[in-house]
């Protein structure tokens, strides 16, 4: 890893990122924030050392670069037990797919709402 370079998602460098750059403005939080290429990068080096479920995390991570930050944390949110119906699961499951094309995401989501259907842990469509 040593001569790849490290890159954020508006493409700075680790070089170009110093405190004084972000004292100045000139650094953004978006020029902070990881790239989807270097997640499938880290997913591959995971899947290389044996670890496949590391990748897939690192592969869903890279889905969720482009989405909003409101989004993330509305859909964790509706995660968490008793907090959605399966019809609202599968829903953001279908809004993940077709418009950030997050399959690996919309999958564990459609996971996530039957788990939650066999354990009674869904709200109650009647609330």
């Amino acid at each position: 890893m040593a001569d790849r370079v490290v890159r954020s998602k508006t493409g700075k460098t680790l070089q170009d990122i110093t405190m004084e750059r972000v004292l100045s403005g000139d650094i953004t939080p978006e020029d902070i924030k990881i790239s989807k290429e270097q997640l499938h990068y880290q997913g591959k080096v995971a899947r290389e050392h044996g670890r496949v479920q590391m990748e897939q995390n690192f592969v869903r991570a890279g889905e969720m670069v482009d989405m909003e930050d409101a989004l993330l944390l509305e859909i964790y949110d509706k995660l968490r037990p008793n907090r959605s119906t399966k019809q609202e699961l599968l829903e953001y499951a279908s809004r993940l797919e077709n418009e950030y094309q997050a399959v690996e995401c919309a999958k564990l989501i459609r996971q996530a709402a039957s788990v939650y259907e066999r354990r009674g842990v869904l709200r109650d469509t009647n609330c």
